[in-house]
């Protein structure tokens, strides 16, 4: 997949309907309600430049003076910007400053072309086993169509995420993040749940099997599970994501199962 071809239409997407909402009170974001769509942008444009920093410094842990906060110096909010988004009282509901899209724009780009020209398999830092380039290639992408998907979605249109993307962010999901939140938060062994998911706009049939500290996605092994959820493969991203809930799916099997899918894999 051209992963880099999504992360530039994603992110030139999110620009554009931050552009929409410049000057404008800043509408709170319903799936992410503690932020703003300022604050959105704050925090995806800080992820970005956090990003590409831990990129170049290469190796190890990321540098000592670069920090994923929002107001961090070189990351975070300029300081003759007095007028921007306080990330210290959120969320921040007043006019969208017009520069910020600009400075989103900016931290966007230099991220892209530090992905284009990084060998794929340097070794970085990473929260996941994956300790190369690619892992945040492939992160970042992701998540900045979901956040894209947020930000649209807090202006009332929200597009569906790109299908072939949406499906490989299934996949990711269990190959990376559901693992990490697992590890993260020490939690007791799994029980042997089995969870399908059914691309209904596509090929894709994953079942995810969690046994003990165990998290393994297989294709095609669907019979046995506990429960299916079926959907586009955005939608199935978007539940993953904790975007939309599971009766935007169709559902069949134990629901219960489903019910505690969260707590099998919760939230970073």
């Amino acid at each position: 997949m051209d992963f880099l071809r999504h992360f530039h239409h994603e992110a030139a997407a999110f620009e554009t309907a931050l552009r929409g909402a410049a000057d404008a009170p800043a509408p709170v974001v319903p799936t992410c309600p503690e932020w703003s769509l300022a604050d959105l942008a704050l925090h995806l444009g800080v992820v970005h430049r956090f990003v590409t920093a831990v990129i170049a410094h290469g190796a190890g842990a990321p540098p000592a003076d670069v920090a994923l906060s929002l107001d961090h110096p070189g990351l975070g909010i300029p300081a003759e910007h007095r007028d921007w988004p306080d990330p210290q009282r959120t969320p921040n509901t007043g006019p969208v400053p017009a520069d910020l899209a600009d400075w989103f724009a900016a931290g966007a780009a230099a991220l892209e072309e530090t992905l284009r020209t990084t060998d794929p398999a340097k070794t970085v830092w990473s929260w996941g086993a994956d300790g190369t380039a690619a892992f945040w290639t492939r992160m970042q992408t992701i998540e900045t169509a979901v956040h894209r998907w947020d930000a649209e979605n807090a202006l009332g249109a929200a597009r569906p995420l790109p299908a072939e993307l949406a499906a490989d962010a299934v996949v990711q999901n269990f190959e990376v993040m559901a693992p990490a939140r697992r590890a993260r938060r020490h939690l007791p062994p799994a029980a042997g749940e089995r969870l399908r998911f059914r691309r209904t706009d596509g090929g894709g049939d994953w079942t995810a099997h969690f046994d003990g500290t165990e998290v393994r996605l297989a294709e095609g092994e669907g019979a046995g599970a506990d429960v299916e959820l079926a959907g586009t493969a955005s939608d199935l991203a978007l539940f993953l994501w904790q975007r939309v809930p599971a009766d935007r799916l169709d559902v069949t099997g134990d629901r219960g199962v489903l019910d505690r899918y969260f707590d099998l894999a919760p939230p970073l």
